[in-house]
C-alpha cells in the first residue's frame, strides 16, 4: 500500500466524484497531464486543486486534502469556514506592461478565513494571473498570486501589484528620496525609476501574500 498523500488523495477523489482517472482530473482542473504526473513525482496537493475540487463536488477542502473531518460540508458550515475570494480577469505582467486590466470577476476561490485573518481583511483581497517571466524565479508566468488591496504603504524589497497609466504589473518596490523604484527579478530587465511628480502617476494596487502555482 502506497504511503504517498497524493495517492491518498486520489483514492478519497475517486471514490466520492465522477472523477475516474487522470484524465478526468485534468480535464476537470484544465489542467495538462504533465502537471498531474509532475504533482506525482513530488508528492504535493496544489492548493489550487482542493479549492477547485471542492467547490464543484461539494467537498469538505481539509478532508479531500488530508483525509480529515466530515466529507462534505452543510452550506452554512461551509460558509462559517471558508471566503470566497473573487478573481479577476485582469493578468499581473511580469514582463513589460499588461493592456489586460479588466476588474470583471472571472471566478472565485474558497479560502479558509482563519487563515485569511491571519493575513488581513478578507473583503480586501482578490487574486490575479501572472504571465511573463521578469520576476523569475520567484514569480513565474501562469502563478496566482494573492493581493491584500489595504496594504498599500511601500515596505521596502516586498512584492506589489502596480498601475501605470492604463497597464499593471507585479515588481519589488524601493522607495528612495524623490524616487520610486520599481525593481524586476529577471536581471534582464531593467528597473523603472519615476521621480518627483511621476510618482503620483503610480497606483499602488495592493501587497503580493501568497503565490499558488501548478507543476508542470
Amino acid at each position: 500500500m502506497s504511503n504517498k498523500k497524493i495517492d491518498s488523495f486520489f483514492k478519497r477523489l475517486f471514490e466520492s466524484t465522477a472523477i475516474i482517472s487522470q484524465a478526468d482530473l485534468a480535464k476537470a482542473l484544465c489542467i495538462s497531464r504533465s502537471a498531474i504526473t509532475q504533482a506525482k513525482r513530488n508528492d504535493t496537493i496544489p492548493s489550487k486543486w482542493i479549492s477547485e475540487l471542492s467547490r464543484q463536488y461539494d467537498l469538505n477542502p481539509e478532508w479531500l486534502e488530508k483525509g480529515t473531518g466530515e466529507k462534505t460540508l452543510s452550506q452554512n458550515t461551509y460558509q462559517e469556514m471558508f471566503f470566497q475570494v473573487p478573481k479577476i480577469k485582469a493578468r499581473l505582467s511580469a514582463g513589460g506592461g499588461s493592456f489586460e486590466t479588466e476588474p470583471e470577476i472571472k471566478e472565485y476561490y474558497s479560502f479558509r478565513k482563519d487563515w485569511l485573518k491571519e493575513k488581513g481583511k478578507a473583503t480586501d483581497m482578490l487574486l490575479m494571473d501572472i504571465f511573463g517571466n521578469s520576476m523569475e524565479p520567484e514569480l513565474k508566468g501562469g502563478d496566482t498570486v494573492l493581493i491584500d488591496q489595504s496594504q498599500k504603504a511601500i515596505l521596502a524589497g516586498a512584492i506589489y501589484a502596480v498601475g501605470m497609466a492604463d497597464t499593471i504589473v507585479v515588481k519589488r518596490l524601493e522607495k528612495r528620496p524623490n524616487k520610486l523604484v520599481l525593481v524586476s527579478e529577471n536581471k534582464n530587465y531593467p528597473m523603472i525609476t519615476f521621480e518627483g511628480e511621476e510618482m503620483n502617476s503610480v497606483r499602488i494596487i495592493g501587497k503580493v501574500i501568497w503565490v499558488g502555482r501548478e507543476l508542470n
